[in-house]
């Protein structure tokens, strides 16, 4: 999937959701019942041991329209060992210009972590997709709001504190998608986020 699909899914469905597991295999089996359950854009985090080989197998798992990605990326050449198994998008803790100039140069989309609007704006010239807001418990949906009124074309993804029942005020703050980890521990909190996520009757 390219970065522009990648874009494309995210702003259809509003979440992207986060794998962290013990091993590979618990990371694998965790990100397809993630898939299946409905969810298109799925990271894998590199906090995960051996996560590329989960991602490697998510990848080529017959039969899904899922975009995956790899998390917690803080190296040019784990960018490179990404794009090569056939991961679509890049996220990360912290900007890093190097990570986000690598991930651009690879045609994948790009999230790096940002904490500030000067951060944003710099990823934002740096060619990232996207922002992961994070932690997004340091703000606040009026924050992200106001940061919106004043700087309309960033793309924003809270992460990191982000709960349930607050999905839609995030949303209606003009955040592009949600990231949520451990809230999509099981198959109804799954049920739970895609209700939220929904732009309901017109």
């Amino acid at each position: 999937m390219t970065g522009s699909a990648v874009l494309g899914a995210l702003q259809a469905q509003r979440v992207m959701a986060i794998v962290r597991a013990g091993d590979a295999g618990q990371a694998y089996a965790a990100g397809a019942r993630l898939i299946d359950a409905g969810l298109r854009v799925v990271e894998v985090s590199l906090g995960t041991p051996h996560a590329l080989d989960a991602v490697e197998k998510l990848v080529s798992r017959p039969g899904h329209n899922a975009a995956i990605g790899v998390g917690t990326v803080l190296d040019p050449a784990d960018v490179d060992r990404a794009a090569g198994i056939g991961a679509s998008f890049i996220v990360s803790p912290t900007l890093d210009p190097a990570v986000v100039e690598a991930t651009v140069a690879r045609g994948l989309a790009s999230f790096p972590g940002c904490a500030t609007p000067s951060e944003m704006v710099r990823a934002a010239g740096l060619g990232a997709t996207g922002v992961k807001i994070f932690p997004a418990s340091l703000w606040t949906p009026q924050a992200v709001a106001d940061l919106l009124h004043a700087l309309p074309s960033l793309r924003c993804v809270p992460t990191g504190g982000v709960r349930l029942d607050d999905i839609p005020s995030w949303l209606a703050a003009g955040a592009l998608a949600v990231g949520l980890g451990s809230a999509l521990a099981d198959e109804s909190a799954v049920a739970r986020v895609l209700e939220a996520v929904s732009p309901g009757p017109a």
